[in-house]
């Protein structure tokens, strides 16, 4: 069984390999186009951002109006949604700073999808950079998101987001008191890590504050509006999620086999921020999540075809994880273009 863990046999030996912080292939497309296609706006992040905080703010309100009857179930299914499953692609785009042109609508939004995903900013800013410099490199990825063989149980158990919070309380804890874990120690520059003690002891006391709320109006309302929409929403997180990488290549220097791309319909590219595209996100990761589509366009034909549903990504990942129960090094390859396309 291989060492996922970030300090252990398998970091050693990605190293030996030449894996790590290794350059992988990259599709040809002229450089003056990847000029145009980089350029950040800030009109398209406005408008849906505009459209995702109203949206939270309007089904908010109805859950508080209808709270008590079945009314509250679809607005509050909408709430936790737009809170616990849309704001990991805002998270994303805005920790990348490509979804704004403007630096600090890009760092408060990051802020604002940090806090409703559990997600400590710094810490992930950093752990996400080091998925994108070894995506899948057993021993360096932290974010791989289904170690083999597949623990169904704690995927099951990330439907709601239990799993995740659980170790995302346990860490706040641990970085309030000014503690870092080994793994942490390893992609986090020390001239960062001051930045987790005090967000840690502020979401803390954000948490506190809306618990106590809750025993002294003896009500579950605050907490459905703070903290609880990071569980009940979670659900499309993961459904996102595991379409991105689960089941596919690792060790593979090279994003066209352990990275899918997705056609989706225009809800859930909404909601995604078109990361469906995700093969084009990781190759060329500086283009904004709204030029990805016609990145998408300039470079397929040398990748493999992309999947014409979620349902039919589904059908290749729920046997490939079944199969990896078993047979752990199996995995599912994609296949390539028979000859590499010429810039």
């Amino acid at each position: 069984m291989k060492d996922y863990s970030l300090v252990g046999r398998e970091a050693a030996l990605a190293a030996q390999r030449g894996l790590a912080q290794a350059r992988g292939y990259c599709c040809p497309i002229p450089r003056d186009q990847l000029r145009r296609l980089m350029q950040r706006r800030d009109a398209p992040a406005l408008r849906d951002t505009s459209i995702w905080l109203g949206a939270l703010l309007i089904s908010g309100m109805l859950g508080v109006h209808f709270w008590g009857g079945w009314a509250a179930v679809p607005c509050f299914a909408v709430y936790g949604t737009l809170y616990g499953s849309a704001a990991d692609s805002r998270w994303h785009e805005c920790g990348h700073r490509t979804a704004f042109r403007t630096g600090w609508l890009n760092a408060v939004i990051y802020q604002i999808a940090c806090f409703m995903l559990l997600r400590e900013p710094t810490l992930w800013r950093w752990s996400h950079n080091r998925h994108h410099t070894d995506t899948l490199i057993v021993g360096r990825d932290p974010e791989i998101a289904v170690p083999r063989p597949p623990n169904l149980m704690h995927l099951a158990l990330n439907v709601f987001a239990l799993r995740s919070t659980a170790t995302s309380l346990r860490k706040l804890v641990m970085h309030a008191a000014g503690r870092l874990g080994a793994e942490e120690v390893t992609f986090i520059p020390g001239r960062e890590r001051w930045k987790l003690r005090w967000v840690a002891r502020a979401w803390l006391a954000v948490f506190a504050a809306v618990t106590a709320i809750c025993v002294a109006t003896h009500s579950l309302l605050p907490a459905m509006l703070v903290g609880l929409p990071t569980l009940y929403g979670a659900f499309m997180l993961l459904f996102f999620g595991l379409t991105q990488h689960a089941g596919l290549a690792e060790d593979a220097l090279d994003h066209r086999l352990n990275t899918r791309t997705i056609y989706m319909n225009p809800l859930f590219r909404f909601l995604y921020l078109n990361m469906n595209y995700h093969l084009e996100h990781h190759m060329f990761p500086m283009v904004p999540y709204h030029a990805l589509p016609k990145l998408h366009q300039f470079i397929k034909a040398d990748c493999p075809s992309p999947y014409p549903s979620c349902w039919a990504a589904y059908r290749e990942i729920i046997p490939a994880l079944l199969r990896q129960r078993q047979d752990p090094q199996w995995q599912v390859m994609r296949p390539l273009p028979s000859a590499p396309l010429t810039s």
